[in-house]
């Protein structure tokens, strides 16, 4: 009961930190977060879909390595994915400034990541690939996130051609690095 009483609060924590505002302001996540919304601002593809296509390959390899991992993913892909495109009419509702909205909504997501990591349950992703990286070696999974995090966002720069997603970089520190 407790893990799924943390995958609803956390699945919505996440729907809220990109619906109210992430992507009202064109920012980008790391991960498939960050990939995902990559996918949203050049062809209007919704994030939950594109997370479910994206997340295919790396929820195969987890099958290999960790079936518990599996299924705990597939649950936290299921809620996150659904909620999110479900808490797509919150696109718009608050208008605060760039910086503002970057920290709260790093936060939110962050705070709805770290509840599940902490239940060993993944949204997928980058997050369950730092798990799995995490129980065979003696990496913190928050460094393996913060890279690949790292990089998502440069490329996002290179290929939306917009500083403006630097800002994208000041939910770090308080997302998903922290959430360990």
């Amino acid at each position: 009961m407790k893990k799924f009483v943390t995958l609803i609060f956390s699945s919505f924590c996440i729907g809220i930190g990109l619906n109210l505002f992430i992507i009202p302001i064109h920012l980008i996540n790391g991960g498939i977060f960050g990939i995902s919304l990559l996918i949203k601002y050049v062809w209007g593809i919704q994030v939950g879909h594109t997370m479910i296509m994206i997340n295919i390959p790396i929820y195969l390899l987890s099958l290999l390595y960790d079936k518990t991992y599996f299924f705990n993913a597939i649950l936290g892909l299921a809620f996150t994915s659904t909620i999110i495109d479900w808490l797509t009419p919150l696109n718009g509702l608050v208008h605060l400034p760039i910086i503002t909205s970057a920290i709260i909504g790093g936060m939110t997501i962050g705070i709805g990541v770290g509840f599940m990591l902490r239940q060993h349950i993944s949204p997928g992703g980058v997050d369950l690939l730092a798990l799995l990286i995490s129980k065979s070696t003696a990496t913190n999974p928050g460094i393996v996130i913060f890279i690949i995090d790292s990089l998502i966002v440069i490329a996002g720069i290179i290929i939306l051609k917009d500083l403006k997603l630097m800002y994208s970089t000041s939910r770090f520190p308080v997302s998903g690095y922290a959430s360990f």
